[in-house]
């Protein structure tokens, strides 16, 4: 009984230091820039800059057919899946599109990198393309990211915006910072684009 206890004590250490060592490498990790332009009750409005993305598409129409098998397609391209056999930084967040039509999702390339110096993918499905500048409202939501959750926020964002009088336009995007082995201090987002202009 008593080596099983000392195991236990010694597996939880372990997985409480890897559980703490994730949420360090998360917060150091390289994050797509962006300028916050005011913080409203439930939501804030962004600026983001133009950036180099790396994009699938999908026939998928929800987070849970989307986010594994997109991640896996992606992985493979930064981790050496290249004309160069390249490895490329992980940044965040991932980027996820998810409709009824087409879905996408993207992981943002490291600052720097553009469609004329990065290698081309392996993987023919993946394209290398410049985003659109933009303004977005975005929530914020922890834990674990699931469709249910995702039209929660969806909504909530929808109606916060209405409430402020903001025009919006194109499709409410889901953005996930964090691996899926991290356990806690879990960032996820829904953006939408905005006419910033017209506030």
């Amino acid at each position: 009984m008593r080596v099983f206890l000392i195991i236990a004590v010694v597996f939880c250490l372990f997985f409480l230091g890897f559980q703490i060592y994730a949420s360090m490498a998360t917060e150091k990790s390289n994050e797509q820039p962006y300028t916050v332009i005011k913080v409203e009750k439930d939501f804030e409005i962004r600026f983001y800059p133009v950036v180099t993305m790396a994009t699938i598409n999908s026939t998928a129409k929800s987070y849970k057919e989307l986010s594994s098998p997109g991640f896996r397609q992606l992985a493979g391209y930064i981790f050496g899946g290249n004309s160069t056999k390249q490895k490329i930084a992980m940044t965040s967040p991932v980027h996820m599109d998810i409709n009824d039509s087409v879905s996408s999702m993207s992981f943002v390339m490291p600052e720097g990198n553009t469609k004329d110096n990065l290698p081309e993918p392996n993987d023919t499905k993946i394209k290398i393309s410049a985003s659109t500048a933009e303004y977005v409202a975005a929530i914020r939501f922890g834990g674990f990211a699931s469709d249910k959750k995702i039209e929660e926020y969806t909504e909530k964002l929808k109606s916060a915006l209405i409430a402020k009088s903001y025009s919006f336009y194109g499709s409410f995007r889901f953005l996930g910072y964090n691996p899926p082995f991290q356990l806690w201090g879990r960032r996820n987002e829904i953006i939408v684009s905005i006419d910033y202009k017209l506030k």
